[in-house]
């Protein structure tokens, strides 16, 4: 699933690429969207800005038309020249010879300023770690109201903290020197706030400006230029940790079966 880091970037690249542009073509395999479009045309509206709330992509269009999507396993947005020939879009939106194509979106919905305001699962989303007004202080708080609950789920939990994503959550983990498995009621004031610090700094540093073209630059964690080196512990399961040379566990956990990995002996809870 694309992360909250990716989604950013993603934001980030439409933004730059159609912000007051007017659209000329409006295409999607949504009947809801295509309803809407009947009634309101996309067609001739001006694209104002196009952001990222957590995992969630948001795109106003002038005449207070917002298109909501979310990528969920593999949905993913690019930027193209305009042309004919996409295979599959889910979606294609065309402004000043620039072509901004969905493929393999899940879930896509227009909504109103009013609406938008009122969803219930945007209203829900926790605090976005790239937001810049982010409260650390509250954060701590969202994590401690989930006592019962094993740190890397809570750092999943989108109500609780937006943006972190499977990889990041095992990196945050390992950096922060801190048992996945840990619940959260059992770690001190100052293991949280390294974690919250630590997760801001990893999110940010996915972020920063790059040249590559496009929304699948690898992550890096280690502040490493070798690219083998980009990531601590995620899919590293049976290699030695970078750190002491311990054998990387990983484990299925949560509903999703998703892959915990760790080192057993820098993330020890007495470490």
């Amino acid at each position: 699933m694309p992360e909250g880091d990716t989604i950013f970037k993603t934001a980030r690249l439409l933004h730059r690429g159609l912000e007051g542009l007017t659209v000329t073509r409006f295409e999607s395999v949504f009947p809801a969207l295509n309803r809407v479009d009947e009634d309101h045309p996309v067609a001739g509206r001006v694209v104002e800005s196009v952001v990222s709330r957590g995992k969630h992509l948001l795109m106003t269009f002038s005449g207070d038309l917002i298109l909501h999507t979310h990528m969920r396993m593999h949905g993913v947005w690019r930027l193209h020249e305009a042309r004919e020939g996409w295979r599959r879009p889910s979606i294609v939106i065309e402004a000043g010879g620039h072509a901004a194509v969905a493929f393999n979106v899940p879930v896509a919905e227009f909504l109103t300023a009013r609406t938008l305001a009122r969803h219930d699962q945007l209203r829900q989303l926790g605090p976005d770690l790239l937001d810049p007004l982010f409260d650390p202080a509250g954060a701590r708080e969202r994590l401690r109201a989930r006592g019962a609950d094993p740190v890397g789920e809570t750092l999943l939990n989108q109500q609780v903290l937006s943006g972190l994503g499977n990889v990041l959550k095992s990196e945050v983990l390992f950096v922060s020197r801190i048992d996945p498995f840990a619940v959260i009621s059992s770690l001190a004031d100052e293991q949280l706030d390294r974690l919250i610090v630590t997760s801001q700094r990893l999110i940010a540093m996915n972020v920063s400006e790059d040249p590559v073209r496009g929304f699948r630059s690898g992550r890096q964690t280690t502040n490493s230029l070798d690219p083998s080196a980009r990531l601590w512990v995620y899919g590293r399961g049976g290699k030695a940790c970078r750190s002491c040379g311990t054998r990387i566990a990983s484990r299925k956990t949560g509903l999703d079966a998703r892959l915990t990995y760790w080192c057993p002996r820098c993330q020890a809870s007495d470490a």
